[in-house]
């Protein structure tokens, strides 16, 4: 029987630093003792890493540290310049930008509102949202969130109207966005992006499986298994919008990308007509949710009513996540989007009560607690994470 490979002096030093530098990142400014005593390397050892990562340009000293009377230690922390990546987050009403250093500190961000007819080339308007967030002249990884998907079979943007997303139906996207905006370019559905949020900061924290609902004017979904995002065979996992669903139009007769299935039971207009014939009002389904629940508060027949008209929304959502419930069985879901948040937990609990009731398997419901926007949050993770990846395993020469 072969024993283990025994690693060599290189790859020793390079998983050390690895866990120097994670270090750093998770805890702050470290001194050389607190870097050995965390990685368990020798006095000389870590003197030796931190020499190494210096010169690499990936720690920098960050002054001393007073300790024992008459004893200094030097601090050491990430050097937030060894690599910068960027968040896009690209709607029909605006281009919302990002850039953080490789600490993951935000250092500029921007808001390009789009016209309702865009001029100039997609590559351009891109540029122009990220020179607004002023990033620095060279950027490792910049990840956009959209609301479509990539097909991986051929490269090009699905799931979406052409006039959802003018100037991205084009061949070889991401080859054509690398090359325009002079970094590599992930681009990623934008309820995935909020799913990649939850489980880094939010209320999936810790989870390997769960589905997050994105409630909104539209409707879409992200599903996490065993810890990675499911994508499918086209990208398309998760768009629950066009899943047909009893009581809707289907594809046939309103049209392959019009509102049909859940989208059309569920979306922002559909919860506005329905509450509004509850004698909910509001300008638009988010302020007529949170009135509905406010109504419901009180008492008498226009409380009955909200509270009528707000278990038919949660009926309505309930039957969509029962669907995907029976069939990905998740440990959680998570709600979010205009839809559902500003029903709060009054909300909430209505669609866990209404889904537990139509399947066997019982996941708990909770909201989204990301703050900000959640796209952008989640474009950032992954950007630096591949970031990360890429300046940390080049610290030792092979």
């Amino acid at each position: 029987m072969n024993g283990p490979v025994p690693g060599t002096p290189s790859l020793l030093r390079a998983i050390n630093d690895r866990a120097a530098l994670q270090a750093l990142l998770e805890r702050g400014p470290l001194t050389r003792p607190e870097i050995g005593a965390i990685t368990g390397l020798s006095k000389p050892t870590a003197s030796q890493l931190l020499l190494r990562l210096q010169q690499a340009g990936l720690v920098v000293q960050d002054g001393v540290r007073e300790g024992m009377p008459g004893r200094t230690a030097e601090v050491y922390r990430i050097n937030p310049a060894a690599a910068y990546v960027a968040a896009l987050d690209v709607t029909p009403a605006r281009i919302e930008a990002k850039v953080a250093d490789i600490t993951g500190t935000v250092v500029g961000e921007h808001v390009l509102p789009t016209p309702r007819r865009p001029h100039g080339e997609l590559v351009d308007r891109l540029n122009a949202a990220l020179r607004g967030a002023g990033p620095p002249d060279k950027l490792r990884r910049v990840v956009i969130g959209v609301q479509a998907a990539i097909d991986p079979t051929t490269g090009r943007l699905g799931y979406a109207a052409a006039k959802d997303v003018p100037g991205w139906q084009i061949p070889d996207l991401v080859p054509t966005l690398s090359a325009g905006l002079g970094a590599p370019v992930d681009v990623e559905n934008n309820v995935n992006l909020v799913a990649v949020a939850e489980q880094a900061h939010g209320a999936a924290r810790g989870q390997q499986d769960f589905v997050l609902l994105w409630a909104d004017e539209g409707i879409g979904s992200a599903i996490v298994l065993g810890g990675r995002m499911h994508r499918g065979a086209t990208g398309g996992a998760g768009e629950v919008g066009y899943m047909p669903t009893p009581g809707a139009p289907t594809a046939r007769e309103a049209g392959r990308y019009a509102s049909h299935g859940y989208q059309a039971l569920t979306g922002g207009p559909a919860v506005l007509r329905l509450l509004r014939s509850y004698g909910v009002r509001g300008s638009d389904f988010r302020q007529a949710v949170a009135n509905a629940v406010r109504a419901a508060e009180g008492a008498g027949k226009k409380a009955d009513d909200a509270r009528a008209g707000l278990r038919d929304v949660a009926a309505r959502l309930a039957v969509g996540l029962a669907a995907i419930t029976s069939v990905v069985d998740p440990a959680l879901i998570v709600l979010t989007g205009g839809v559902v948040l500003p029903g709060g937990d009054t909300l909430r609990e209505l669609v866990e009560h209404e889904l537990h009731a139509l399947t066997i398997p019982r996941p708990p419901v909770r909201l989204s607690c990301v703050e900000g926007n959640p796209v952008l949050a989640g474009a950032l993770d992954l950007a630096l994470a591949a970031a990360r990846e890429e300046v940390f395993r080049s610290t030792v020469p092979s």
